[in-house]
């Protein structure tokens, strides 16, 4: 793989970007899985999420930047990336809040943010000590989230092409990092492992309670 095309694999698939496109496809590839909102409204959706997980996290680190407590914005050294993603589990802890309106919101879309949320806030601690790959997270989970969906039957005859993509997405983004030298190879596949496995345990749990 040339490093180039790494780079925009990584840009693409950035860990603050992977919600969004999640979060799209169930409310607008997926039929079926969502009953709320109508789908003329899904845009509020998209919205809190593109806001709360992509933009404010960007702003921050890009402020982070600014104030020389980061280098870049690649942050390379484990050391600087705990701030940033404190700052990113906190804004993807507000998404969840706002997408917690019994009614207005299928219970899926708060549970969705809450897992995410959670997966953050566990990359955040074990980057106080170990440089885990949040690409391999991010992929991670939401390859696992539509095994999920296509397991349980909810996400119809396209969630299974959905599923092999995200699987093929996983392991590409994770060969881009291992290529521009970011990660081990045990650190991307901590990664994987901790979203794949979190949301299953997460779905687990749901289906016992």
């Amino acid at each position: 793989m040339t490093r180039s095309f790494a780079t925009a694999l990584s840009a693409v698939f950035h860990p603050l970007l992977v919600p969004f496109y999640l979060f799209y496809t169930v409310c607008y590839q997926l039929p079926g899985v969502l009953l709320l909102p109508a789908l003329p409204d899904r845009w509020l959706v998209l919205a809190v999420v593109g806001g709360f997980t992509f933009a404010l996290p960007s702003l921050g680190a890009a402020l982070l930047v600014k104030l020389g407590l980061v280098d870049s914005l690649e942050m390379p050294l484990r050391q600087q990336r705990a701030l940033p993603l404190l700052l990113a589990a906190t804004s993807f802890g507000a998404a969840a809040w706002l997408l917690h309106r019994p009614g207005l919101f299928d219970a899926l879309l708060y549970q969705m943010m809450t897992g995410m949320t959670l997966a953050v806030f566990l990359t955040f601690l074990i980057t106080l000590r170990w440089k885990i790959s949040a690409h391999g997270v991010g992929m991670g989970g939401a390859a696992g989230f539509l095994a999920l969906l296509h397991l349980g039957g909810t996400s119809g005859g396209p969630g299974v092409w959905w599923l092999a993509g995200a699987v093929v997405t996983a392991g590409a983004v994770g060969s881009a990092r291992l290529a521009l030298n970011a990660h081990t190879p045990a650190q991307v596949w901590a990664g994987l492992a901790l979203g794949a496995s979190l949301v299953l345990g997460c779905g687990a749990g749901l289906a016992l309670a």
